[in-house]
């Protein structure tokens, strides 16, 4: 009979320290989840920030090739260079929701493309005395170099708030959950092959 309550009693001791292990997984797992949310929810915030800096510089594009245009004898070429870039890296979106590594190449990629063909159009207007006295060409030279700034500014805090989401869901136990509520690791943005090497674009005109 002792036996029997003793093989009882361990029974017992049994459960209740596998009821305790579930409820403090549970908890733990709800806690992950939610602060996993919030991380990613910074990281899409992040990137909001990113496309409005660059929809910024591409309404300041379409602002500065009208007013190019109006130089009768301006190189024709390089507005339509600028004006098919433009059009690239508009189309080129991202679904935050199902963002790769392969989408953020193609979306930089455009985006550089346009960088170019307006670095281009810049030197262009150097021979063009009359465009680089026009005041609202200066204005929006003046805004586009500000939003150029702030592009690697957003860019940089993306990859910091991707950085945290990264690591808190890759850390053990909590990749276990991750992997389970469905929480992937997010890209970040890299410098282009040659990016070291090239020109940088100067938007100041003598």
């Amino acid at each position: 009979m002792k036996k029997r309550f003793l093989g009882l009693g361990c029974l017992g001791i049994i459960v209740i320290v596998v009821i305790l292990l579930g409820a403090f997984a549970g908890l733990y797992a709800f806690s992950f989840n939610n602060t996993a949310v919030e991380y990613r929810a910074d990281a899409e915030t992040a990137w909001a920030n990113v496309e409005s800096s660059y929809q910024r510089r591409s309404d300041l594009i379409g602002n500065l090739v009208k007013t190019v245009q109006g130089a009768a004898d301006f190189e024709r070429s390089t507005l339509k260079e600028v004006v098919e870039a433009r059009a690239k890296a508009t189309s080129t979106s991202i679904d935050i929701d199902n963002i790769s590594a392969e989408q953020l190449a193609q979306f930089q990629q455009a985006q550089t493309g346009l960088s170019s063909a307006l670095s281009r159009l810049l030197v262009s207007v150097e021979r063009y005395p009359d465009i680089k006295a026009n005041q609202n060409f200066l204005e929006l030279q003046s805004q586009l170099e500000g939003t150029e700034n702030r592009i690697n500014v957003e860019r940089n805090r993306y990859n910091e708030t991707v950085n945290i989401y990264d690591k808190y869901i890759s850390k053990l136990p909590g990749k276990f959950f991750a992997s389970w509520f469905g929480f992937e690791k997010m890209p970040r943005f890299k410098s282009n092959p040659g990016a070291e090497d090239a020109p940088d674009v100067d938007f100041q005109f003598d």
